[in-house]
């Protein structure tokens, strides 16, 4: 990934989204491209149009946090786009590139303990790329098509639903999958742009899938830590399931749950799975670096 072009692109891509009756702002002449103008945006920013235009072009270098907030405001990001600005100009600062400490591979045997004893919930450890790097044994039984999608490698949540059409029966909503998976990942980017595994994940998936390379040109930028997720298991079938995400700073990894509501079908199918699960607890863990194990 190209650092400048994702400055570039994430401001462009908000800027056209905008029209100048939404800001406030007289329409006049023939608009070549959707939403604003440069100069509309410095207007609103109070910036020259000169220094927005450098800020555009990729160069985010030395931004004050004042200029942060007023381009947050004149483009209206919302509270996850803000703080994917906030990334980029980060990582865009005065001095060497610095890689981020590389994400484990495997998560620490406390993390794995307390996911093991959370017997009655689907739960996993995932890292930003999402690749899942650890599951209870519902979250296994829960994920047997991801996991058996893998072949062996570390699951990773953007690869199932972009090249495994299995996907497409697995995720209720498929659609929404797929877009807040890309937003998760762009979020990420700005996070740690120089990020080699990342860089190569979302080569491979442009390359190999349009419905990706269609959303990654949006630019949405997402960040999940409470909703809901329906699911169609091939076993159980229909599930509404509830998450909840905990991060885990010192590993730099996200914790996941699921949950459904008391006494609701999808309870019932819950429980159908864990008995089922208790099948698959014996099974050796998944090679590849994933302790996909109970």
């Amino acid at each position: 990934m190209d650092h400048r072009s994702e400055i570039r692109e994430f401001l462009t891509s908000r800027r056209a989204r905008i029209t100048p009756a939404q800001a406030g702002l007289p329409s006049y002449g023939t608009r070549r491209v959707p939403g604003l103008r440069r100069a509309e945006v410095a207007q609103l920013a109070g910036v020259s149009v000169e220094y927005y235009s450098r800020l555009e072009r990729g160069d985010l270098s030395g931004v004050s946090d004042h200029v942060l907030d007023a381009l947050a405001r004149a483009l209206r990001l919302n509270d996850e786009e803000r703080i994917h600005l906030e990334d980029l100009a980060r990582a865009a600062g005065p001095g060497p590139r610095r890689r981020r400490r590389s994400a484990p591979r495997q998560v620490r045997p406390t993390v794995q303990r307390m996911l093991d004893a959370m017997t009655d919930a689907p739960a996993f450890v995932m890292n930003g790329r999402g690749d899942i790097l650890a599951l209870n044994a519902l979250g296994r039984a829960l994920y047997a098509p991801m996991i058996d999608a893998a072949r062996g490698a570390t699951p990773n949540h953007a690869r199932f639903i972009f090249l495994d059409p299995r996907s497409h029966h697995f995720w209720g909503d498929w659609e929404r999958a797929a877009d807040d998976t890309v937003a998760l990942l762009h979020a990420q980017a700005g996070r740690d742009p120089y990020d080699k595994d990342l860089t190569d994940l979302i080569g491979e998936l442009s390359t190999r899938s349009d419905d990706f390379r269609t959303r990654w040109a949006r630019h949405d930028v997402r960040q999940h830590h409470i909703g809901s997720k329906p699911i169609h298991h091939p076993l159980v079938g229909d599930l509404q399931l509830t998450y909840e995400s905990l991060d885990l700073p010192t590993d730099d990894l996200t914790l996941v749950a699921y949950g459904t509501e008391p006494g609701s079908d999808s309870e019932e199918k819950l429980r159908l799975l864990a008995s089922w699960a208790t099948t698959l607890d014996a099974q050796p863990s998944s090679p590849g670096g994933a302790s996909i194990r109970r």
